[in-house]
């Protein structure tokens, strides 16, 4: 299998429909925007902003992070370097394949992630601890 690293990951824009009378926009997410079908959807909010989520890698899952509304941090870490993308559109989605390890911090008020997954929740497939990682990417 191939090790993914951080230049596997990818910003995607997604679709948005401009109202032409000015009552905002629309943006379309379809499973052909992205490498995956959706499986799983959800969403984290009421994040205080010295919080940090994620903490953990995926042997299979693939996901997108959308940051809905504010903004936050994603560290993404390969196991050999680490780099930070700051979501802040909610028009651009963050493709995470599997195998890196990332964290999300610096929420903003009100920030909202959504995350389009591509599988069912399954514990097994999570990877929680940073050195169980390096194991894993080591192999």
């Amino acid at each position: 299998m191939k090790q993914t690293e951080l230049n596997d990951i990818e910003e995607i824009s997604i679709p948005k429909i401009s109202d032409p009378d000015g009552r905002g926009n629309l943006a379309v997410i379809e499973n052909n925007i992205l490498q995956y079908k959706i499986k799983r959807v959800y969403y984290l909010y009421d994040i205080p902003s010295d919080a940090t989520r994620g903490g953990h890698a995926h042997i299979n899952l693939r996901q997108s992070l959308i940051a809905l509304s504010g903004s936050f941090d994603v560290v993404l870490d390969d196991g050999k370097e680490r780099k930070t993308i700051t979501l802040n559109k909610p028009n651009k989605a963050l493709l995470i394949p599997t195998g890196i390890w990332r964290e999300l911090e610096n929420f903003s008020s009100g920030a909202v992630c959504l995350v389009l997954a591509s599988e069912v929740y399954d514990e097994a497939d999570y990877i929680r601890g940073y050195e169980d990682f390096k194991l894993f990417k080591n192999t």
